[in-house]
Order: C-alpha cells, then structure tokens, then sequence
C-alpha cells in the first residue's frame, strides 16, 4: 500500500455518520456514473459504512434530508455533478463531500482554461482553439491548413462528441458533432502517440498507465468495453521520463487547486508529453483506470473507495 498523506476524518468518525453516494445525474455520462456510483456503494457497504444511493435530480437537496445524510461521495461524472455545482450545493448545506472543491471542479470542467493555466505555468499540452458561432467555425476553416485534428467539446468528459478529423469536410462535420454536447467546441493540435493518464491521490502521483486501443482511438467504446483496449501498468517509459510525466500530473491538479483523487491525461511524442486535461472525478467502473493504478500499489478497489471517502471536507 502506498503512503498517503494523513486523512481529514477518521475511519471511525466515518462509520457514525450516514453517507450518500450521488451517482446517475442528468449529464451525457449518466450511465457511466450508475456503474461507478453501485460499485462505491457496494465497496463502502461492505466495509461498514451506512451508505445509501442518490440519484441526483433537481430534487437533490430534498433527498439529502430525507435520508439524513451527513457526507457526501461524489461518483457523478460531466455537467452538473463534476462542474462545481452540486459542489456548491454541498457546500451551501454543510455536507462534507468527496473530491476537489468548487473553483477547481468548475477550471477542470473548462478544457479551455485548463490549457490557458496549464500554458501559463509552463506545463505542455496540444496547440488549440475554440469556436463558438457560426462566424468562427467560418473564420478558423479559411485559416487552417494542417491535419489531422482533434475536436471535442470544451466542457464534456468520457470521450462523448470527440473526432480526429483529417480534412476540411471532416472538421466541419467534427464541429457539429461537438456542438451537440457544448457551444463551446474546443479544436487542438492531433499529438501522434501513445496516450498515457496519471491518477493522482492525495497530491501522491501513482502509476502510469500507457493506454492502447485494440482499434481506433480511445473512444467511448473502447473506454467502457471490457476487452476492447489493453493497458501497460506501468507504461514502457524511461525513468527519468516517467518521473517528470508524473510530476506534470501533480503540478496540474496544484495549479487547479485539485483535492482527494484525480486523473490527468497526456500524450507522447517524440519522448516529448502533452498534457490534455485533468479529470476531477475519475471513474470508478470494472474497466476504468484510477482502480487500476490503485491496485498497482496494493489498494483494492475497496481500500480505494474508503481513502476517497476518507478526504471528504468542505471548502476551506
């Protein structure tokens, strides 16, 4: 088991108080955050703990007194669980949750101003821009002239809306495919490589996983299909390279302001990383990869769920 640092509540403390696992929601990601949502409960279940589920609505708040509960462990996953807004919520009733707090839920939600800090603190990631109105899909279609690219929305997760475009007629496609999901469509620079995350617990960076589709790119169905990609744990790199991949990791979920367990996503080229974004709230399914580096340094999926309950706190 790895050394972490100290937790905010105890385990004992914890097993006193009820917990609510907020899962489902109304994001594109919903059903992905049911999968990781009843596999927390029933890890902390059966561990101990007075658990129940929450289906998060509109009527969440109502739910949350109504089962007494008295933290929170967030398994939602996109809008309106991982932005910053039940955060708020959260934060407005006092109930100590999981996970990073509002400012920094809200900036990693944003790929856009994830990559503007990220630029600024000299950290690298992919050349990029965003275009909003028909009028700037126009403007950045006269001017580009190098593929491929990559296009995906600016605020979604879980691979939903993203394409590697490799000519005009496909971007253009690719932007309105984006544009289902966000008004904001984010258009970067294609890094041809080997794709790579670094989950980060607690500021303590673990394991590289080197991430290899069977076919294609890491999409949807490759993320969430058992047997459809292979994973190299750890990734095939060198030592030194490994060290400062997982330090970007670190430094980004700092420069955020991330809290408790996160994942940071980076692609290679030329023995060169570049970082793509910072995932707040990582899965937590049979086939995601926070469990996986966990396991790498002896926590199993049950030690994991409880170190990520046991960072529960409110904003400071």
């Amino acid at each position: 088991m790895c050394c972490l640092p100290p937790t905010i509540l105890t385990r004992e403390q914890l097993l006193k108080k009820r917990v609510a696992v907020l899962y489902g929601g109304t994001s594109a990601e919903r059903e992905v955050s049911l999968r990781s949502g009843q596999a927390v409960y029933q890890a902390l279940r059966a561990a101990g703990y007075q658990v129940h589920l929450i289906d998060v609505g509109s009527d969440l708040p109502a739910q949350l007194t109504a089962q007494g509960s008295e933290i929170a462990f967030i398994a939602l996953h996109g809008r309106n669980g991982e932005d910053g807004r039940v955060q708020g919520l959260l934060e407005m009733l006092r109930i100590p949750y999981t996970g990073s707090g509002v400012l920094a839920s809200s900036l990693a939600m944003d790929k856009r101003v994830t990559k503007q800090l990220l630029l600024f603190h000299a950290v690298p990631t992919p050349a990029y821009a965003v275009v909003r109105t028909q009028e700037e899909v126009q403007t950045y279609l006269a001017g580009v002239h190098v593929f491929p690219l990559v296009v995906k929305p600016a605020h979604e997760g879980s691979t939903l809306g993203i394409s590697i475009v490799h000519d005009a007629r496909e971007l253009r496609a690719g932007i309105e495919a984006a544009a289902v999901f966000d008004a904001a469509v984010l258009i970067e620079e294609f890094i041809d490589g080997p794709e790579l995350t670094v989950s980060v617990m607690k500021g303590v960076a673990l394991p590289i996983i080197q991430i290899v589709p069977n076919e294609g790119f890491y999409d949807y169905r490759a993320k969430y299909t058992v047997g459809q990609t292979r994973y190299l744990l750890p990734a095939p790199l060198n030592a030194a390279l490994s060290a400062a991949i997982q330090q970007a990791a670190v430094r980004a979920c700092e420069l955020l302001g991330c809290r408790g367990a996160a994942r940071v996503d980076f692609m290679l080229r030329d023995q060169r990383f570049y970082c793509l974004e910072v995932n707040t709230i990582p899965g937590m399914t049979e086939t995601s990869l926070l469990p996986k580096a966990a396991a790498a340094v002896g926590l199993d999926f049950g030690q994991l769920a409880e170190q990520i309950l046991l960072d529960a706190a409110l904003d400071k």
